[in-house]
């Protein structure tokens, strides 16, 4: 199994306070991990580092083949690139229909010929259960279809890991667990999930590796 990501001995400080202590993570493609943790446990500042918004000044991490110890600015937008982001509050762009929301990533992120542009979105939005749904405004969409948006647009990319923070946290519980049951369903063809989240109902529903995160520390369970 090749290593998505590898965290050894790292210290992770927001500003200049220490948040998290010698974490040690490993997540393999295929693997979809739970991130279980109160809120200001330090959940967010760790995924705010896989993605190089919060830098690493302690231990060697490596993210998608890329060493974030040492990463350059110039580097962080193509390391994205291989990452994809679920948030909770859907941040979709509500003056653009679902087609135009996804082509904004592809173009912000390279994409240049529109047939493969074409090709790329119509797929992603079949695989998330959204076929024909390309030309609906956000606001004409459910909670849990704007959050299937939300996954196309992070699978666009092909990414190797799929970073969920709080996915379902504006979802009713059956929607909660359809979206989770998706992102478990991502993982097994082989993209790395990690999912942070409150949801106590849906992780008893669908099993995964789990790290708790209190007291400073990342532990697996």
């Amino acid at each position: 199994m090749s290593t998505v990501l590898k965290y050894e001995n790292v210290d992770i400080y927001y500003d200049d306070h220490l948040i998290l202590q010698d974490v040690n993570l490993h997540i393999q493609k295929g693997d979809f991990v739970y991130l279980l943790g109160k809120s200001g446990s330090g959940k967010s500042s760790l995924i705010k580092s896989i993605y190089a918004d919060i830098p690493i000044k302690k231990g060697n991490a490596v993210v998608c083949n890329y060493n974030i110890t040492k990463i350059k600015n110039k580097e962080i937008p193509y390391l994205r690139r291989k990452i994809g982001i679920v948030f909770q509050d859907f941040q979709l762009l509500p003056d653009r229909d679902v087609y135009d929301n996804l082509l904004f990533v592809m173009k912000a992120t390279g994409w240049e010929q529109a047939q493969k542009i074409d090709n790329r979105i119509h797929e992603v939005l079949e695989s998330v259960g959204l076929k024909g749904k390309h030309n609906k405004m956000p606001y004409e969409l459910s909670g849990g279809e704007q959050q299937r948006v939300c996954i196309a647009r992070a699978l666009v990319n092909q990414p190797e890991l799929i970073i969920a923070d709080e996915p379902t946290g504006n979802l009713d519980p059956q929607t909660s667990l359809e979206i989770v049951q998706l992102l478990k369903k991502l993982s097994e063809q082989g993209t790395a999930v990690l999912l942070a989240t409150h949801d106590i109902l849906v992780y008893q529903k669908i099993k995964g590796i789990t790290l708790i995160c209190e007291n400073q520390k990342i532990t697996q369970l």
